[in-house]
């Protein structure tokens, strides 16, 4: 396997929960958005993956980092830590995986403003190569990773507004001296801007809460693999919802979310979509050159109104997700949801489970992921987020001392 192929098969990797439904549309339908650095898509934490992959507007907890970096300037902690891991494609390997470390600590002395970090680490598990000659070439360990920084304020005390930024590494591939390959990982750099708004109407003699909020993640440079001859789009992402809470009756709560999803790259051009004679040829290679030569910013606007099958295939590129959870106490919980994707742009879609236990210092989180089709690579899908509050350990110890 030289360094070519070996690209092509880890992106074919890490595109499988598309590919796996190809055949589930017809050929000329099937026309999914290609990106680089998928992983930046995969969820990390277990309570937003157990309401289908849900987090626009839902409470502040310790990975809005991803969902919508500006709930945490309406935090209830001081601070808090957070890990999370995800066993990613097992029914295909059982070496790839999903770890995340997220933070966040509240500053100022008015209550009003945070800073927040996570790190991401997807690994790709080993791949071993062989020689042309078909002897055992070299192990690898292929891996992206993702670093980034936020800070988030309010802006009155119903709407807050965050932004981040992101340094982003993808290393698919190796260097063979003999072969006299010489690869080179893909950085990347991006940003995300985001706003949350809530309030609490009163229904009833009820108190309720109802939130809006939306995310413009990953924002910035492609990614170039293979020595630069193969640039891609990182997976800008448009996300926006709304949670609406009401009580049971006293420390029971019940929690609906609705989560709507686009991503704002343009569609690579196929082939198919144009005439087969020499004419239509060079209209495809003019088109394909001008979608790899197109800056980012200009492909966020196109991926409105480039789908060759017009406003009826732009709005197959938008995924929902609908989700709910009950608490007793803030103490445990129950999550359930539904993630639906278009048939003709991926076809993933799947239920999500999941439960959360929280004391005052320790919260832990699990969800299952139910895919619909029984062939899909993600079903069966555990995640785990364990979570350390700051304000808990600062009260033991407290006791501690006196």
């Amino acid at each position: 396997m030289n360094l070519k192929q070996l690209y092509i098969a880890l992106m074919m990797l890490l595109a499988v929960p598309v590919l796996a439904y190809a055949d589930s549309a017809s050929k000329n339908d099937f026309n999914p958005v290609t990106t680089g650095v998928t992983s930046l898509s995969i969820a990390p934490d277990a309570r937003g993956a157990a309401m289908g992959d849900i987090g626009a507007a839902t409470d502040p907890d310790i990975n809005s980092q991803y969902w919508n970096p500006s709930k945490y300037a309406f935090a209830y902690s001081q601070g808090a830590i957070g890990l999370s891991y995800t066993p990613w494609l097992r029914k295909l390997v059982n070496d790839i995986f999903l770890g995340s470390l997220a933070g966040y600590w509240k500053i100022g002395s008015q209550d009003n403003q945070a800073i927040s970090a996570s790190l991401r680490y997807f690994s790709l598990g080993e791949v071993n190569t062989s020689t042309s000659g078909g002897g055992t070439g070299q192990s690898l360990n292929p891996y992206e990773m993702a670093f980034d920084l936020g800070y988030s304020r309010k802006l009155s005390e119903k709407f807050s507004m965050g932004v981040t930024f992101r340094y982003i590494f993808s290393d698919l591939g190796f260097s063979d001296s003999y072969a006299g390959d010489q690869s080179k990982g893909a950085s990347a750099f991006a940003a995300d801007i985001s706003g949350y708004f809530t309030t609490y109407p009163i229904i009833g003699r009820n108190e309720c809460q109802w939130s809006w909020g939306w995310n413009i993640s990953n924002i910035g440079t492609k990614v170039s693999y293979n020595n630069g001859e193969n640039p891609a789009f990182l997976p800008t992402n448009l996300r926006l919802g709304t949670t609406f809470t009401f009580p049971l009756a006293d420390y029971h709560n019940l929690s609906l979310s609705l989560d709507f999803n686009k991503l704002l790259v343009p569609t690579r051009p196929r082939e198919s979509d144009y005439d087969d004679t020499p004419e239509g040829q060079v209209e495809y290679l003019n088109a394909l050159e001008d979608w790899q030569n197109m800056s980012p910013i200009t492909g966020i606007f196109k991926s409105f109104s480039d789908a060759p099958g017009g406003f009826k295939e732009e709005l197959r590129e938008i995924n929902y997700s609908i989700g709910a959870e009950y608490s007793y106490n803030q103490q445990f919980f129950l999550r359930a949801g539904y993630y639906h994707e278009s048939q003709f742009k991926g076809n993933r879609q799947y239920f999500g489970i999941g439960a959360g236990f929280s004391l005052n210092v320790v919260r832990l989180d699990a969800s299952y992921m139910m895919a619909t089709a029984q062939t899909s690579p993600l079903d069966q899908t555990l995640r785990f987020t364990l979570t350390f509050d700051m304000d808990g350990l600062r009260e033991i110890l407290g006791r501690r001392k006196r």
